[in-house]
């Protein structure tokens, strides 16, 4: 028994680690939608936005604002991978087909890079609204009124 309590004191600790490892490594889901008593998505112009903005949630910066109105114009982008089809291999998005998420850059001022902050929309046109500012690692779903 004497030279058991060693192994089990080192079972122990990496039992610890590795479940200390995983909390930290779980993804962030994304922010749920306000939906109305009955369930349904909230449809309502963001607050702060201003009557007929097609701009989106006016919390989002306002290069992401600027992204959403190319979005609904049809571009013009500056990046070869805006419009790319987003995989959603993270899985923080509901599941969807291939092909039903598309990405944009949300330019990063002073980035020389295309930096970390993208728009992801769903459907075509688009029906879903998605920002990460943290390249995936979590997102958060804003209205843009229609």
């Amino acid at each position: 028994m004497r030279q058991l309590k060693p192994l089990i004191l080192l079972a122990i600790v990496i039992l610890a680690v590795a479940m200390w490892n995983r909390h930290a490594d779980t993804p962030r889901t994304i922010a749920p939608t306000p939906t109305h008593a009955g369930g349904e998505l909230a449809t309502r112009a963001p607050q702060g936005a201003e009557a007929g903005d097609t701009s989106g949630d006016a919390s989002l910066p306002m290069q992401a604002r600027e992204m959403v109105q190319r979005i609904n114009r049809g571009g013009p982008f500056e990046h070869s991978q805006d419009g790319a089809v987003f995989g959603n291999y993270e899985g923080l998005l509901p599941k969807q087909p291939r092909g039903y998420y598309h990405e944009y850059t949300v330019e990063t001022p002073g980035a020389r890079t295309r930096g970390a902050r993208r728009i992801v929309t769903g459907g075509t046109p688009p029906a879903e609204w998605y920002y990460t500012d943290d390249h995936y690692r979590s997102f958060r779903r804003f209205e843009v009124a229609r």
